[in-house]
């Protein structure tokens, strides 16, 4: 059983137990989360798919942690012009474990 879900302006397919890296969400390590921007819901033959979204379906994760990403160096040059701009920019996420699935 699968489902795939929107948050953060991006889509996910997930599993139950599976770990990933969302963009950040509010609340505490420990805490439990309910994801209800659900798309669609796979369980064997049986489909669910949303307009855009299922009005019954929920994710529940557990968030396990936040953090920031790797940095990402943004550089714009002109050439001959004497022009030059630098700049750095670390992404927050939280990392959650998917506890259950709801259709």
């Amino acid at each position: 059983m699968y489902a795939v879900i929107a948050t953060g302006g991006k889509q996910y397919r997930v599993i139950k137990g599976e770990t990933l890296r969302v963009e950040k969400l509010d609340g505490e390590e420990g805490s439990s989360v309910e994801l209800d921007g659900v798309l669609m819901v796979a369980d064997g033959d049986k489909i669910s798919v949303g307009t855009p979204m299922l009005d019954k379906g929920a994710v529940t994760a557990t968030i396990k942690s936040h953090g920031r990403g790797k940095k990402i160096e943004i550089i714009k040059f002109r050439r001959r012009k004497h022009s030059r701009t630098q700049a750095g920019h670390r992404q927050s996420y939280t990392e959650i474990e998917v506890t259950d699935i709801k259709a």
